[in-house]
């Protein structure tokens, strides 16, 4: 374990959720880049010396938050795949709170605005894409949700390594 990998955080989905995205995933996600379960990513990758920072930050907001308010809100093109589209403002909050802690370490990729999604195809034709876009309009509904909390990864070239799950237990709403 390599304290130069770079760390992932990610928005946890609760148990349901998840099983049903990855479900998705394992389906339409091509088998030989298929390495992880569905995740909703935050960060693409913080410094990996930062490890022990980005740990506490998580359980400090975990401890203050309650689980996040979420929705599923239909189905997003990623030009070569595709997304189930999430909305949280929430989590957005979050999100711009752990970027401003660590402003300066992040990379251009995890500067920009965040569109919240979970992966479920990725480098394929746009055909092939736009034939699961349809077929997965039809199936995917609005619904409500909560992120049960952050996890925190090391990417390891392919598979990650989970380091740290953390539930939120607060009161606060973000």
């Amino acid at each position: 374990m390599s304290g130069d990998a770079p760390l992932i955080v990610t928005a946890q989905l609760p148990e349901g959720l998840q099983g049903w995205a990855t479900g998705l995933r394992n389906a339409h996600f091509p088998p030989e880049r298929n390495h992880l379960a569905a995740h909703v990513t935050l960060f693409h990758a913080l410094p990996g010396f930062c490890e022990a920072e980005v740990i506490q930050h998580a359980r400090q907001l975990a401890k203050e938050f309650a689980p996040v308010d979420a929705r599923i809100i239909g189905v997003m093109s990623l030009g070569g795949g595709t997304a189930i589209r999430l909305e949280s403002e929430g989590m957005l909050r979050l999100r711009a709170m752990l970027a401003e802690h660590f402003h300066g370490l992040l990379t251009e990729q995890d500067q920009g605005g965040k569109r919240l999604h979970v992966t479920v195809q990725n480098k394929v034709s746009s055909k092939a894409a736009k034939a699961l876009q349809a077929e997965l309009a039809l199936q995917v509904e609005e619904r409500a949700f909560r992120f049960r909390g952050l996890g925190i990864h090391r990417y390891e070239g392919g598979p990650w390594t989970m380091i740290q799950d953390v539930n939120f237990r607060g009161k606060a709403r973000a």
